[in-house]
């Protein structure tokens, strides 16, 4: 008699459209024989009802905690507004439930510290979805760097730029209030934060760094409120008909009656106070040094790094929009001091001292294919390996905003961040 694969049952926390499309669709369309999703909550019923009809239609709740009593989940995936990560991440924790939840965890140290103090409290579990982690490009260089091709490293140069499309549109939607998402230093660069930290396997210890809005918000006086409504449609160049928008006019547009949110306000709001030109230093606990820019107004869209180490420096790009995008693989190249090459790379001693090591094949899908390979080990039902760590808990969920969030409490402050004290509050 064959026993057939333990079905997990999902609740949605947030109908957002990471939602809809990361998570609803998948679970429905190709994981149907392991996971199922059974209830779907938000304060706005229309999205709701969208995200339910995208899994196979479980019934939708406008109150949380009624939802987890009827149809009790075995996982609730957290997909709300960063804000409230923590709220829902702990209530699903306190009624017995494991918690998938969206970077950022949370915004702040004192939310950090209570989710912490939630699991261990609960006995329960939380995944936080690194999918940066899951590309086949940030793959190699975790297991070049912990295969020791340059030694112990000594430092990280990281530098992320969003261009004048993706960039923007964190300064559009809700994002763009410092009480919503925490800056982009922790919604967007915990994604950052957190890849540095697992390649060169380390914790951070203290943060310094420098944050401005220099070029979204009211830096020009030809602006509105929002692009659907707006004088300047014409004349603009980051006019965006978002309204028309086959996938969001539903999700969003003919939602808005419910709650007033916009997905299309101005770039140049009055009301945005996040930084889009930031850079930080990072000291961790075992000497590396970092140092991090990230900027949110560029030409082109992509990252580069270079991480030094006792036996030489590996240097990484990738170009994400513009030029550049079309190749179909992605170099890791190695510098040796003098030429001298590890005896494993083939050369001993080559008067060579920068060679491309691997050229990792460009993967389809979001992410950089990190989406699909995460999916693969939330929801299909397999015990997968797992021998560089890519799945991530709340530690490490901790430690990559803790770094944003020094970053913040430092452009502040003007001051030097010690992480151990936002740990302990």
């Amino acid at each position: 008699m064959l026993l057939s694969a333990i079905m997990k049952r999902y609740a949605f926390a947030g109908a957002s459209s990471r939602a809809v499309g990361m998570y609803a669709k998948p679970i429905h369309q190709k994981f149907a024989s392991s996971a199922r999703a059974v209830g779907v909550f938000d304060v706005n019923q229309t999205r709701a009802k969208l995200l339910s009809n995208a899994c196979g239609g479980p019934p939708v709740y406008a109150d949380f905690d009624a939802m987890v009593r009827d149809v009790r989940p075995d996982c609730v995936i957290v997909t709300t507004v960063d804000r409230y990560h923590h709220e829902f991440i702990i209530r699903a924790l306190e009624a017995g439930c494991d918690v998938i939840t969206e970077k950022p965890m949370t915004i702040d140290a004192e939310k950090c510290r209570a989710v912490l103090a939630a699991e261990q409290r609960t006995g329960k579990c939380i995944t936080v979805t690194f999918n940066y982690r899951f590309q086949p490009y940030t793959t190699r260089i975790k297991q070049l760097v912990h295969d020791g091709a340059i030694g112990d490293v000594l430092s990280v140069d990281f530098e992320w730029l969003l261009d004048r499309s993706h960039g923007a549109d964190y300064f559009r939607r809700w994002h763009r209030r410092m009480a919503n998402s925490g800056g982009l230093l922790v919604h967007k660069s915990t994604h950052h934060f957190d890849l540095i930290n697992w390649w060169i396997d380390d914790e951070p210890a203290r943060v310094s760094a420098f944050g401005e809005r220099r070029f979204y918000g009211p830096t020009r006086a030809e602006r509105g409120e929002r692009c659907s409504t707006c004088s300047y449609t014409r004349t603009c160049e980051f006019f965006k008909d978002f309204a028309h928008d086959p996938q969001l006019r539903p999700l969003y547009f003919e939602a808005e009656h419910e709650d007033g949110y916009w997905r299309d306000g101005c770039v140049f709001s009055d009301e945005i106070d996040i930084y889009d030109t930031m850079s930080a230093s990072v000291r961790y606990r075992r000497g590396a040094l970092l140092s991090y820019s990230l900027n949110a107004h560029c030409a082109y869209e992509g990252w580069r790094a270079a991480i030094n180490g006792t036996k030489g420096r590996m240097e990484l790009l990738e170009i994400e929009s513009g030029p550049g995008t079309n190749t179909d693989t992605l170099e890791v190249v190695l510098t040796y001091p003098g030429g001298k090459w590890p005896s494993f790379y083939g050369s001993k001693g080559s008067s060579e001292p920068r060679r491309i090591v691997d050229r990792v094949p460009v993967s389809k899908g979001g992410h950089g294919g990190g989406d699909d390979r995460l999916l693969q080990r939330l929801f299909s039902g397999t015990d997968i390996p797992d021998p560089l760590g890519h799945m991530a808990g709340s530690r490490a969920g901790a430690l990559s905003i803790l770094i944003g969030i020094a970053a913040n409490t430092s452009i502040a402050q003007g001051s030097v961040v010690t992480i151990d004290d936002l740990l302990r509050g």
